[in-house]
């Protein structure tokens, strides 16, 4: 698909950790610490996703300060707006300058019975009021051991692609559940041979182009002693990072992979 000029994205989900305080002490140092080490020179996009409460104070930072990161929300409701108590539309996302939304992440999938149907329809509503969604795919040790490592995510992702556009906006994340929180991350060769099959779907259903330019991310125990090893591979763009996106010198190194030894 010719040469690679996808933007790395290094994507920090904070999941329910932080509350708007600390989140506005997070992110500005932060930004402190990549300043001092002179990598806020746009060769890695970064993104922060914070609880919903706390998407108005760290929006108002990063405008008043200039602060390069994209701000990014960890749901968005498939409905416009009407009455659907607990839920937060697009449109209102969009209000705050959010870019990014996080939808069929595995919690949401296992703790919200949130089905491929449910996904699908998050997507569209995301794309439809201009939030770019990162699709989260992956298998659990079962469905590895059934299935094989590709075959779960690939029809998860093919079934979240369903009528968009070609020309979407959208990011795709693998995240092997078996990973998550666990300290075990995949290696960077099953990373990148599912990273490639997500591919080959994106460019099935809505076309090469849109295979070639799409961002595909890793997620699953990512830190600063494996991210360069992932980044590496040529269809990992990027990693949707948890746990360690909460510690600052910790993310600060996972974004600053590029000064790492040998990438």
């Amino acid at each position: 698909m010719g040469v690679n000029t996808r933007t790395p994205l290094i994507a920090g989900n904070w999941k329910m950790n932080l509350d708007h305080l600390q989140a506005v002490a997070f992110v500005q140092k932060l930004h402190w610490t990549l300043k001092d080490a002179k990598h806020e020179d746009g060769s890695v996009e970064v993104a922060v996703f914070p609880p919903y409460t706390d998407i108005r104070s760290v929006q108002t930072l990063i405008d008043a300060d200039k602060i390069p990161f994209a701000l990014g929300a960890q749901d968005v409701s498939a409905h416009d707006s009407g009455a659907y108590t607990g839920e937060v539309s697009g449109a209102f996302l969009a209000k705050l300058d959010v870019k990014y939304v996080i939808i069929g992440h595995s919690e949401r999938r296992e703790y919200h019975a949130e089905s491929d149907e449910i996904v699908a329809a998050k997507v569209t509503a995301a794309v439809k009021h201009g939030l770019v969604p990162v699709i989260c795919v992956g298998e659990t040790a079962d469905d590895l051991e059934k299935f094989g490592a590709s075959a779960v995510p690939a029809g998860q992702l093919e079934a979240a692609l369903q009528g968009l556009p070609r020309d979407a906006d959208i990011v795709v994340a693998y995240e092997p559940v078996w990973a998550i929180g666990s300290g075990q991350a995949a290696t960077p060769q099953q990373a990148q041979d599912v990273c490639a099959a997500l591919r080959g779907v994106i460019a099935k259903v809505l076309g090469d182009d849109a295979a070639a330019r799409t961002r595909v991310l890793y997620g699953g125990s990512v830190k600063a002693a494996n991210i360069a090893s992932f980044m590496r591979e040529p269809d990992v763009d990027g990693a949707l990072v948890g746990g360690a996106s909460l510690v600052v010198d910790e993310f600060g190194a996972i974004i600053r992979y590029q000064k790492h030894v040998g990438v």
